[in-house]
């Protein structure tokens, strides 16, 4: 499930929209406090940010700009004030996209979805952020999220599950995982990639993901 930061000082529509994006399955969270929008982010760790200009304090740009120091998550700008000055400051700041108010919902939705596509989807191995059936991991904060559940995973739990991943749909082999964990300062043998695994389903198990990972018989594992 996705958690998507809505920093929109008008309540009717930040609310509006968080309706509509949990009626799709999104999980949603209004910014509460416009003198401090960086540690709220900090705080729940989206994977992508709405945002309005016009802010109290400091606007969109500034804030869209600290964003941009700390993380590479997609932010979308919602502004009225969509004129061809504006969008190319907020793209020159760090934007994805901007959506002009007013809007349609469903536009906005459409947009949502495929701004979450080419973020996580299809650049999953670029972004190091993969996503499966509910199942979020970010490999360079090494963390994997299921619902509202997140768990840190050691060095070879998060080699495993990003090999996994990356490669889901396709069984793979033991000496690929072998080779994977190699590149750690530690021997590899068979015994040691089985005991990670086991740690790794056991990790996966405590946040409410069982079965992820499929053992294939004599060939290795994988992610269907």
């Amino acid at each position: 499930m996705y958690r998507i930061f809505i920093v929109e000082d008008d309540e009717v529509i930040g609310k509006e929209i968080a309706r509509r994006l949990e009626s799709w399955g999104f999980e949603a969270r209004l910014c509460d406090d416009f003198r401090d929008v960086v540690a709220q982010f900090i705080a729940w760790d989206p994977q992508l940010v709405l945002m309005d200009i016009s802010l109290p304090f400091f606007n969109g740009y500034h804030w869209c700009e600290e964003i941009r120091k700390i993380s590479k998550v997609p932010v979308m700008f919602i502004s009225s004030a969509g004129d061809h000055m504006n969008i190319i400051m907020a793209i020159n700041m760090g934007a994805d996209d901007f959506v002009t108010k007013p809007f349609d919902m469903d536009l906005l939705l459409t947009k949502v979805h495929a701004l979450l596509r080419r973020s996580y989807d299809f650049n999953a191995s670029h972004s190091g952020i993969f996503q499966h059936r509910g199942v979020l991991l970010n490999s360079s904060a090494a963390t994997v999220t299921f619902g509202d559940k997140k768990a840190e995973l050691s060095k070879n739990e998060n080699r495993i599950l990003s090999t996994l991943l990356e490669n889901k749909g396709r069984t793979v082999s033991r000496d690929t995982l072998m080779n994977k964990l190699w590149e750690t300062d530690s021997f590899v043998d068979e015994n040691t990639l089985s005991v990670n695994v086991t740690r790794l389903r056991k990790t996966l198990a405590s946040i409410g993901i069982d079965d992820l990972i499929k053992t294939k018989k004599g060939l290795g594992y994988i992610i269907e």
